[in-house]
């Protein structure tokens, strides 16, 4: 354990009442402390790293400035909360972030009253903060403050624009801060501009300002149309001065910045210069992703979530994975490269998750035909169908839990055109750590309804390559490729490409007792529980890759049902509507009677932990499999 001795302030802080009794002064050494005890904890728990050390500054100045919980914090993602965590009062449990049990991978009203919202998918915070901000004026509660924190990667999301309109034309008062560490969308130029974006921030301007508003509506003069008149007004003549149009500003948001997001004094008494101002804010902050951390500042990308480090070094822990399965993303980041070498018709399409997927395989060799499009997943389906119906071939590959956003999207224009996207849904299952805004358990039951998808999960590398090639093949419409996060079962899985006929599952075994039935790699776990119940019992299970959810095997299912009165469905996916439900459906409808046993996961959402661990939690580990099938017998 590392001294507790170093952080002579942090360990007096429980709670952000602690922090607002010490001097503006003393607030650099808690960053510093904060800095310390993040890249501690990090190294020996893995967790989100960079985006926190960026924002170190800012949630301090926030904490400092605001009554929070009453004043009321909204953060995007997520990612960047850590500090957050520490300072409202979850220091002493924060080894257990991430962990079965332990603290959630993002902020959330379960865990605490700081936790003002939901967080974990980007771009909803202005929405969810506008909507906070008019609630609190409803219930008569005008002095509390309402602040989202978005950055300026989930400020690409369509979702985030949607608030930012609606934020300009209703009344409120909210705050919004663009932690931005990447792209700059508004350079400082020059000493004038500086010093008039510095000017509006001041209490003393301010103070004029409400003086002679004040004044005008008394006098019958100013109302709030002319209000936002004047403040258009005053907004053109800024452009002016700064020789730059502002988007903000042209939306009637009053723009502050772009400041030094790690000043922490500063931004104490910027934020306390602006807190009572009326009418919608943007607060423009420049941070540093992994600021403290000089590995994280150099490769901000790589240490997102670094996993294991030593913190004296920065050297990563890397496990050695010599002679283990490939990851099932790198086997998709290669074999789309090969295919997309031998059909010049194939493009890539990832909405901000190039790494994530391996898609940058592919951009990295062809980067004319593979697009990072932001966090945007709607526009990255339409995108996509846009590109097919002009004759392209469009791998759009999405996490699983992230394309419950772009579920119109797939519908409206993917299958009702019966475009041929490749939609490749990464991440899918149970995926860990990340907890329950990140597991992609829904897909199966929310795609199956839709008319026209050809819906297809590969129990392995060697079929999720064969699928891919069948995706691309002529004619093959809207296709759907789910797989999970993680290393597959095959490690030599560069096989040829072949053709798999679509909606056909395949017999892995022959049995007589007992039919079971999988989807995608759970059947790997599957396979080995059949063999050790029939080693335990004598008995004859036969084993069924369905491949296919859509269409189905009727050919397949119609064998299963006439000689079998006992049947066991497992996928790693939601019990309702998912394959289960589809077999159920099957053999009603084909005057089929068996018994039918669903594995899968239950009908609630599934807390954070590895993935063995919620396998086990859900009853969909081997041992649990081997239990239900002995009952089963």
């Amino acid at each position: 354990m590392e001294n507790n001795n170093i952080y002579s302030l942090l360990n007096t802080i429980n709670s952000p009442k602690d922090l607002r009794k010490l001097d503006i002064s003393q607030l650099p050494e808690v960053c510093n402390e904060l800095r310390k005890d993040i890249i501690h904890e990090l190294s020996n728990n893995p967790g989100h790293f960079a985006a926190s050390l960026g924002t170190v500054e800012l949630t301090v100045a926030l904490h400092y400035t605001y009554d929070t919980p009453y004043d009321q914090i909204v953060w995007d993602v997520g990612h960047q909360a850590y500090c957050h965590k520490i300072l409202t009062g979850r220091r002493k449990d924060f080894f257990t972030n991430r962990k079965m049990g332990g603290l959630r991978p993002f902020p959330s009203p379960y865990e605490s009253e700081y936790d003002t919202f939901t967080c974990g998918h980007a771009s909803n915070s202005i929405s969810a903060a506008l909507g906070l901000t008019v609630a609190a004026n409803k219930e008569g509660e005008n002095n509390r403050h309402v602040i989202a924190v978005i950055g300026d990667g989930a400020m690409s999301g369509g979702l985030a624009f949607e608030g930012l309109n609606n934020v300009s034309s209703t009344p409120n008062d909210l705050l919004i801060i663009l932690n931005d560490n990447n792209m700059s969308i508004d350079r400082s130029v020059g000493g004038m501009k500086q010093y008039l974006l510095n000017l509006t921030t001041r209490s003393h301007y301010n103070r004029i300002r409400y003086g002679i508003a004040r004044v005008l509506y008394k006098l019958g003069l100013l109302n709030e149309e002319r209000r936002k008149s004047l403040i258009r007004f005053s907004n053109s003549l800024k452009s002016v001065a700064a020789q730059q149009q502002n988007m903000f500003e042209g939306l009637n948001i009053r723009y502050f910045g772009p400041f030094d997001g790690h000043d922490v004094k500063n931004l104490v008494r910027i934020l306390n210069d602006i807190k009572n101002m009326r009418g919608p804010k943007m607060l423009h902050l420049h941070t540093i992703k992994g600021k403290g951390f000089a590995p994280a500042e150099h490769h901000a990308t790589e240490w997102h979530a670094p996993g294991l480090f030593n913190p004296e070094t920065g050297e990563r822990i890397i496990p050695n994975t010599e002679g283990m399965p490939p990851l099932f993303q790198d086997v998709f980041g290669n074999t789309l490269l090969e295919l997309a070498e031998q059909n010049p018709k194939i493009v890539g399409v990832t909405p901000a998750m190039p790494t994530g997927c391996s898609m940058n395989i592919l951009m990295k060799t062809m980067p004319d035909r593979a697009f990072d499009v932001g966090i945007a997943e709607g526009h990255a389906v339409t995108f996509s169908a846009g590109m097919a119906k002009g004759g392209l071939i469009p791998f759009c590959n999405i996490y699983s839990s992230f394309m419950q956003r772009a579920y119109d999207n797939e519908i409206h224009d993917v299958a009702i055109g019966k475009l041929q996207v490749v939609l490749c849904l990464d991440r899918a299952g149970l995926v860990g750590p990340d907890g329950p805004t990140h597991h992609g358990v829904f897909d199966l039951a929310y795609l199956r309804p839709i008319p026209n998808l050809t819906i297809s999960s590969p129990m392995d590398e060697q079929e999720l390559r064969r699928l891919m090639y069948t995706a691309q093949l002529p004619n093959k419409g809207p296709f759907v490729i789910r797989y999970p996060r993680g290393r597959g079962s095959q490690p030599e899985w560069q096989c040829p490409f072949e053709e798999i006929p679509i909606g056909k599952g395949r017999k892995l075994k022959d049995g007589t007792d007992i039919a079971v039935i999988t989807i995608g790699p759970i059947g790997v776990s599957a396979a080995k529980a059949i063999t050790q119940t029939e080693k335990e019992t004598g008995k004859s299970i036969a084993h069924y890759d369905l491949r296919f959810l859509k269409p189905l095997d009727k050919d397949l299912l119609n064998e299963i049902g006439m000689h079998f009165k006992n049947i066991v469905t497992i996928e790693d996916g939601i019990l309702k509507g998912g394959m289960g439900s589809t077999i159920l459906e099957f053999m009603s409808d084909h005057n089929y009677y068996p018994h039918i046993k669903r594995i899968g996961v239950p009908d609630h959402f599934i807390e954070h932990g590895t993935v063995p661990e919620l396998y086990k939690l859900c009853g969909m580990d081997e041992d649990s499999i081997v239990n239900v099938l002995k009952e089963t017998l």
